[in-house]
C-alpha cells in the first residue's frame, strides 16, 4: 500500500482527475488506488497499456510487476508530468478514440475511471479490442451511475458524458466483442461505514457539501478523510452490484 504523500501534487486538481498528495482529496485517491492494487496481479509479466493514465501513479504501480507499461493521455501537460515523474512508464500522447498502438500490441488494457468521460464509448472499446492480443484482458472501472448520480439521467459530475450501471457496462463490453469474466464492485468496508455514521450518514456527502459551499473543512472531517487507506474499501463480487460505489469489469478478448 502506498504511503500518503504530503508534499502536494505537481498537476492541478481540476475535478476531472484525482491526484496524490492532498489531504482533502485522499478519500477519492484511495478509492481509485485500491483497484490498481487489487488487480495489479493481472498485469504481472505482461505488456500493459493504461489508456487515460492521468497523473500516472497507477501506471507506475503496475510497472512494479508488468514487463512493460505504456501510458497514454490526451493532455500534453499530463504527458510531460508522467514522463518526468514516472520514468519507467513509456508515455505516449494520443486520443483514446484512435489508440496509437499496433494491432495486438499488448496483453492488458487498463482503463480506470475514464470511460465515463468519453463521448464515443463504443469506439474506445473497439480500439481496446484491436490492440489486445487474443486472450488479452481489459480491466475497466467506472462510477456506478445508480449510486454516483442517483435518480438522474444526467451525470452530476460536469466532466462526465455518460455514466453506466452494471448492465449497461456489460452490454458495452459484450457489444465490443469481449467476454465479461467478472463484474466486481467497490464498497465501503467496516471502518468507512463507521465514518459514514460519524459524518451524518455519508462521508461522501460531507465532502461534497464542503466543496459546494467552498467552506473551510471541519478539523474532524479533514482528519478522517486524510486517514483513509485502500484497506478501508472492499472490492468484491459478493454484494449487490447495484449498491456498489464503482464498477470494476474484467473482460477478455476471445
Amino acid at each position: 500500500m502506498s504511503a500518503f504523500v504530503t508534499d502536494g501534487p505537481d498537476l492541478p486538481l481540476t475535478g476531472e482527475r484525482t491526484v496524490p498528495g492532498l489531504a482533502e482529496e485522499n478519500y477519492w485517491f484511495r478509492r481509485h488506488e485500491v483497484v490498481y492494487e487489487r488487480l495489479a496481479e493481472r498485469c504481472a509479466h505482461r505488456d500493459v497499456l493504461e489508456a487515460g493514465c492521468g497523473e500516472g501513479y497507477g501506471a507506475d504501480l503496475i510497472a512494479e510487476v508488468a514487463r512493460r507499461v505504456i501510458g497514454l493521455d490526451y493532455d500534453e501537460s499530463t504527458v510531460a508530468h508522467v514522463r518526468a515523474r514516472y520514468p519507467r512508464v513509456q508515455m505516449r500522447h494520443g486520443n483514446l478514440a484512435s489508440l496509437p498502438l499496433a494491432d495486438g500490441e499488448v496483453d492488458v488494457v487498463v482503463n480506470f475511471q475514464v470511460i465515463e468521460h468519453l463521448w464515443d464509448q463504443g469506439q474506445f472499446v473497439a480500439e481496446c479490442h484491436r490492440v489486445l492480443r487474443p486472450g488479452g484482458v481489459l480491466l475497466m472501472s467506472t462510477p456506478n451511475r445508480i449510486t454516483f448520480s442517483p435518480g438522474s439521467a444526467t451525470p452530476l459530475n460536469p466532466f462526465h458524458t455518460r455514466e453506466l450501471n452494471a448492465a449497461e457496462l456489460t452490454e458495452l463490453l459484450v457489444t465490443g466483442g469481449f467476454s465479461v469474466e467478472s463484474m466486481l464492485g467497490v464498497y465501503h468496508g467496516a471502518r468507512l461505514i463507521e465514518l459514514d455514521a460519524r459524518h451524518g450518514g455519508s462521508i461522501i456527502d460531507a465532502q461534497v457539501a464542503r466543496a459546494v459551499a467552498d467552506a473551510p473543512w471541519p478539523a474532524d472531517l479533514l482528519a478522517d478523510v486524510a486517514s483513509v487507506t485502500t484497506d478501508d474499501f472492499d472490492l468484491t463480487a459478493d454484494r449487490d452490484i447495484d449498491d456498489s460505489l464503482d464498477l470494476v469489469a474484467i473482460a477478455v478478448r476471445p
